[in-house]
């Protein structure tokens, strides 16, 4: 089985533009989640997806893989997609592909095998998304960060930037509630059927790709984290976040 890695990036965020290109501990935002999944051992592939020639200047000069998509897409899955039809190599419809979202400077390899694990396991399982343990209630509450309700075999049902599931007392970790880390794997069929598929009412109105597996009646499963310190970028005030707990992180002394 082929496991395709793509990192979309565009510098047209609208939250946050020149987003993938901004330095933190002096390197580009995107240079660092390259590093990071490039120590997942197990890629057949492992690309750049970007519409920006600017990124594309940036990877070609430190020797990064990549995949110059169109413009006119607005959601990552949408840019992966067609990176894979760039690629060198023919991906079969039981091939993986895993989307590693360009604003997760500081994921973790493991968190690659751990998005994978379901699809080796089952062979019936479409389509996964890594889903981190939530531990404090500011990042429950936050709503760029997309929360997950999935039933007890760990199929997602819903997925949304409001604090779910609903806690009727206070905040606690034995609400065992998860948010959606950016890395999701695909099997290659499935992702093909996901982008022939117009954008959906849920997906539009939660801004979350993962509310059209869900129109499309899918079945997308969770991949368990525990909770890590591990920030994603949103918006520019969680630079200084990630910096601060970068800077004493295991994986960026391997690259430094």
């Amino acid at each position: 089985m082929k496991v395709a890695g793509i990192i979309p990036a565009r510098m047209a965020a609208s939250r946050f533009p020149g987003k993938p290109l901004h330095s933190i501990l002096g390197r580009p935002m995107v240079e660092h989640v390259y590093e990071r999944a490039k120590m997942y051992a197990g890629w057949t592939d492992l690309v750049l997806a970007t519409c920006d020639r600017e990124i594309e200047r940036f990877a070609q000069s430190k020797s990064i893989p990549v995949a110059m998509t169109g413009s006119h897409h607005s959601r990552a899955l949408d840019r992966v997609a067609e990176a894979v039809t760039l690629l060198p190599g023919r991906y079969a419809d039981d091939d993986v592909v895993v989307c590693v979202q360009g604003d997760e400077p500081m994921m973790r390899p493991d968190m690659i095998s751990t998005v994978l694990a379901p699809l080796l396991a089952n062979p019936s399982i479409p389509c996964t998304v890594l889903a981190m343990h939530i531990a404090e209630e500011s990042i429950w509450l936050n709503p760029d960060t997309v929360k997950i309700v999935h039933n007890d075999a760990g199929e997602v049902l819903y997925t949304s930037r409001a604090p779910v599931p609903y806690c009727k007392d206070k905040f606690s970790q034995a609400l065992l509630a998860r948010r959606i880390y950016g890395i999701f794997a695909f099997r290659w069929r499935y992702l093909r059927e996901f982008t022939a598929h117009p954008q959906t009412r849920l997906e539009q109105v939660e801004a979350c790709d993962s509310n059209r597996i869900l129109d499309m009646s899918f079945s997308q499963f969770i991949a368990p984290y525990p909770y890590v310190k591990s920030f994603s970028v949103d918006s520019p005030s969680d630079i200084d976040l990630v910096e601060r707990h970068m800077a004493a992180d295991e994986y960026w002394a391997r690259y430094k």
